[in-house]
């Protein structure tokens, strides 16, 4: 699914696979990205998202499989032809060179002429706020304004698409959210196709306008944020998208197969599942489609284990052992809710997704 602004693929990976004498990178990783996207890679470190980029932009090559760019094959293309510009987590600045310096480099060795390129540096150091930082180098800025300077380098040479490896892991949590905004706000100017690996969700699901989820370098589901909220294709998926994350729980299909046995007690379902009844599945619901109700129209009865006030809503963790619900509440409801406490639950049964516990598919 395109961006509305794209008009075809601007990245497409077909098949591609890397190994690292016994390490699997990448298996049979495939993917496309529209002309204009911003594109999110999202997983935990070590499934691959570096890999990716690193493939897209020719300093990795595949084992197997094909990398197009703009509809043309790049997967054997030297790494200057490629139009792609790649932005470090380490930032990878030049210590000894002024951020000036940093900045023209780049065109130097693409032999721009010099009133060009320091027209091209004023321009991107006002744009990135780095206009009173040219003379300084880069030991004495602060780690925002690194990011900056790495980030103007890439953008300087004005690519038609962007990688950015986990841009903001390095920068704390005002700097990462100023960032977010400045790299939307660079995306909505350049209109240029963005690829952005990140293991935080919120990074994910605030900037993607389309999520790959990666799991052991290959991609498990891609859709919009909404998309893998409310259909995730997985577990894993349902694990990883949404704050705070789905209840996952094992269950039991009951007689009919519209409804589910848990130790909590019984779940009615809105529909039937592709399972029959004493299958072992794992039901999940989100925090946010628990609620407290009426004890005669309640599910089940709980008592709260734990209260996490998380300023305008509070977390309550629900149980008797190990197992544990959790429900999403607003601050002024769970002011009143004591440790101890039993609630009495109802869940929206249009809202229960159901996985098989086998291989932990989402059972339609």
């Amino acid at each position: 699914m395109a961006s509305p602004h794209s008009s075809g693929s601007a990245v497409s990976l077909e098949g591609v696979s890397k190994a690292y004498g016994r390490v699997r990178a990448l298996a049979n990783l495939t993917f496309n990205v529209g002309e204009g996207q911003f594109f999110a890679l999202f997983g935990p470190s070590s499934v691959g998202k570096t890999t990716t980029l690193r493939t897209i932009a020719g300093l990795v090559m595949p084992d197997e499989g094909r990398v197009a760019l703009h509809g043309v094959d790049v997967t054997r293309a030297p790494i200057k032809s490629r139009g792609v510009s790649m932005v470090f987590q380490s930032f990878a600045l030049y210590p000894h060179l002024t951020v000036y310096e940093n900045f023209a480099y780049p065109l130097r060795e693409a032999r721009v002429s010099g009133p060009e390129i320091d027209k091209r540096v004023k321009e991107t150091a006002e744009m990135l706020k780095l206009g009173h930082r040219l003379e300084r180098k880069p030991n004495t800025l602060s780690g925002g304004e690194q990011q900056r300077v790495a980030l103007g380098r890439s953008l300087i040479r004005r690519p038609n698409i962007l990688l950015l490896d986990e841009p903001l892991t390095n920068l704390d949590a005002k700097l990462r959210h100023d960032m977010r905004a400045e790299l939307k706000r660079l995306h909505r100017q350049f209109g240029m196709t963005i690829i952005y690996a990140t293991p935080d969700e919120l990074e994910a699901l605030s900037m993607g306008e389309e999520i790959a989820v990666m799991r052991d370098g290959a991609v498990v589901q891609k859709g919009s944020p909404d998309e893998l909220y409310e259909k995730p294709a997985n577990v894993y998926v349902a694990a990883k998208i949404g704050a705070p994350h789905m209840n996952l729980i094992d269950a039991t299909v009951g007689e009919g197969g519209k409804m589910l046995k848990t130790g909590f007690g019984s779940f009615d379902l809105s529909r039937q599942v592709g399972a029959r009844a004493g299958d072992k599945v794992v039901m999940g619901v989100r925090p946010a489609d628990l609620d407290i109700a009426p004890a005669a129209s309640a599910d089940i009865s709980i008592p709260v284990q734990l209260l996490e006030p998380l300023g305008d809503v509070t977390v309550v963790s629900l149980g008797e052992k190990s197992d544990h619900l959790r429900i999403l509440l607003p601050e002024s409801r769970a002011s009143e809710i004591k440790l101890g406490d039993r609630l009495p639950i109802k869940v929206d049964a249009r809202k229960i997704h159901v996985f098989s516990a086998e291989d932990g598919l989402a059972l339609r």
